[in-house]
């Protein structure tokens, strides 16, 4: 255990890695952008838009090295589902108290939305190949899957409780500004108001996002309706009708778009 240990530390703090991550962070970055940007169209009226991962492969997909580029951005997100997984395993070692759970639950969340980012990439990048726009199942048919199951209805619910606790954490850390964290030393403790407001707004701006389709599944789960879940695309198109619903699109677009900035700050500062 001692040797796969050190194999572990060895790992995480190696230059390959380092660079590996921040070229990870960058795609990250580029990322949340396009969906912010896919955001705003749907704000103004635009149809046939997808704010959502998938919608930003595929509108990267459509550029010139398109593929190429969603190949590398896929790659760069299992590196950096890889390094939250290796963090996890440290903090696992080093924390003490509830910081003990707290701390590995936090990145190995981030993991799995890593891992599903880099699902997502793939998927675009084979159906680019294969001329089919490959997407995978709608969010709502993997939700009456879940439903038919027993219990399912609770776990739809899990779910969506589940979605709300990360929107939640990404709010609080924007919040008490605890993304500094994420930044070197020198940075962490002297961030100018610039990078300190894009941070807030950009963490803020993504759990609001993140917590709307969250309460699409509770919502689904209390309705027993699967048609009610729907991923990011969804809650973003059932908002804009909503009053002043435009107004808030907007916010959120702006505030994922921020958190696009803060990736690239972060991949150039990154603590390690």
């Amino acid at each position: 255990m001692t040797g796969i240990r050190r194999a572990a530390v060895e790992a995480e703090q190696s230059d390959v890695v380092d660079h590996a991550v921040r070229v990870g962070l960058v795609a990250y970055g580029v990322v949340h952008l396009l969906i912010a940007w896919l955001g705003l169209q749907i704000a103004f009226g635009e149809t046939g838009k997808t704010a959502s991962a998938s919608g930003a492969m595929h509108t990267l997909v459509q550029q010139p090295l398109g593929e190429v580029l969603v190949w590398a951005v896929g790659i760069g997100f299992v590196i950096l589902a890889l390094w939250r997984v290796l963090e996890a395993w440290q903090a696992i070692r080093l924390e003490d108290g509830k910081e003990q759970v707290l701390d590995p639950a936090g990145k190995l969340i981030a993991a799995v939305v890593y891992s599903a980012l880099a699902i997502t990439a793939f998927q675009v990048a084979v159906g680019s190949s294969g001329g089919k726009g490959g997407g995978g199942g709608s969010t709502d048919s993997m939700t009456a899957q879940l439903m038919s199951v027993t219990a399912g209805q609770l776990l739809v619910g899990a779910v969506g409780l589940g979605i709300l606790g990360y929107a939640g954490y990404l709010v609080h850390r924007g919040w008490t500004e605890k993304f500094l964290e994420e930044l070197d030393g020198r940075h962490g403790r002297k961030a100018g108001k610039a990078y300190r407001w894009i941070g807030k707004i950009g963490h803020i701006g993504k759990g609001v996002a993140i917590a709307l389709v969250g309460g699409l599944f509770v919502w689904a789960a209390v309705t027993h309706d699967p048609k009610k879940s729907g991923g990011l695309d969804q809650a973003l198109q059932q908002l804009r009708d909503q009053p002043f619903g435009q107004v808030v699109l907007v916010a959120i677009s702006v505030g994922l778009a921020c958190y696009g900035l803060f990736a690239f700050v972060w991949a150039r500062h990154l603590s390690r």
